[in-house]
């Protein structure tokens, strides 16, 4: 994973100082691409410890289609709890109670989070995070009315016509944008905008181009998750798996980021774990976590950041 500390390294050393949307701040560059060969590891950050349930769990939830929280919630996963609640703040005129990132505020979100996991009519009004990427990649809707499975469409044409320069997907729906920025504490449009797969010699690879690169927190997530869908979707089409390339726009590390990436940096990485599915699963949409192993992970010890609403 040198690729990403690199990255990590040239952001700290010569990133531009931007505002930004959080109030936050961050060190920014413009442009930046690294490729990771899926067959000399699984591309998991060692230099601190990735929350791997979390990358198994979003991905499974993004492969449902689903937008609503309660899934990843019931599963103990939290990494999108905040945007939830910061909305139910604001509709529900909570904000001046309730101080952003105060005490009282981080108290209330641990009611709100396990109201959603118990009711399930509150988490219907509450935990939808509106047209997000389970949505747009399993059900993209057209003017005509129709809906577009452009997951489904990627599984047909790598089978089908595995040379074509159409196996992409999008999650940049300009038409439903306005759906996530009616508030500026709603869930963001999405910051890994766009993927596309290529079949080669008999090996799959994918490159994800990502216009907003959080590079401390959200990218080790972001190499993780879509090399593991390159390995499923591998697995399901009878193939192997070339390379996972990143591609990114806005690459940055937030203000109150950066003595974590100094330390990150001090530490030397460790062997690339492995990744073990299931290999009877020949069902895309069937997979689930149980059928979803890796192995031999030794991190060094998670470094904690705030994560920038």
């Amino acid at each position: 994973m040198r690729q990403y500390l690199d990255l990590l390294r040239t952001v700290l050393e010569t990133g531009q100082e931007r505002r930004d949307r959080t109030g936050v701040g961050t060190l920014s560059i413009f442009g930046a691409q690294a490729r990771y060969p899926l067959s000399q590891g699984f591309p998991l950050v060692t230099t601190k410890k990735v929350f791997t349930k979390g990358i198994i769990h979003e991905l499974l939830w993004f492969l449902s289609g689903d937008t609503n929280i309660r899934y990843l919630v019931q599963h103990d996963v939290k990494i999108w709890n905040e945007w939830a609640y910061q909305v139910y703040i604001e509709e529900s005129k909570l904000a001046e109670k309730y101080p952003r990132y105060s005490d009282a505020w981080h108290a209330h979100m641990v009611e709100f989070i396990q109201k959603i996991k118990d009711d399930e009519a509150f988490a219907l009004r509450w935990g939808d995070l509106g047209p997000v990427y389970g949505k747009q990649w399993r059900r993209w809707e057209t003017r005509e009315g129709e809906v577009v499975d452009q997951i489904q469409n990627v599984l047909d044409l790598i089978r089908n016509d595995p040379q074509s320069r159409r196996i992409v997907v999008s999650g940049w729906n300009v038409g439903e944008l306005q759906a996530l920025i009616k508030t500026k504490y709603s869930a963001p449009p999405p910051c890994h905008t766009l993927f596309q797969f290529y079949v080669s010699e008999g090996k799959l690879s994918c490159q994800l181009y990502q216009r907003s690169a959080d590079l401390f927190l959200g990218v080790p997530f972001n190499i993780a998750s879509y090399s593991l869908l390159t390995h499923m979707i591998a697995q399901v089409c009878g193939l192997g798996v070339g390379d996972f390339v990143h591609t990114m726009g806005d690459m940055h590390l937030y203000l109150n980021h950066l003595d974590q990436t100094k330390e990150q940096l001090a530490r030397e990485p460790r062997p690339l774990p492995q990744l073990k599915l299931n290999p009877d699963v020949k069902d895309l949409f069937a997979f689930r976590f149980e059928d979803i192993e890796i192995l031999n992970y030794d991190p060094h010890p998670p470094i904690k950041a705030p994560i920038a609403v």
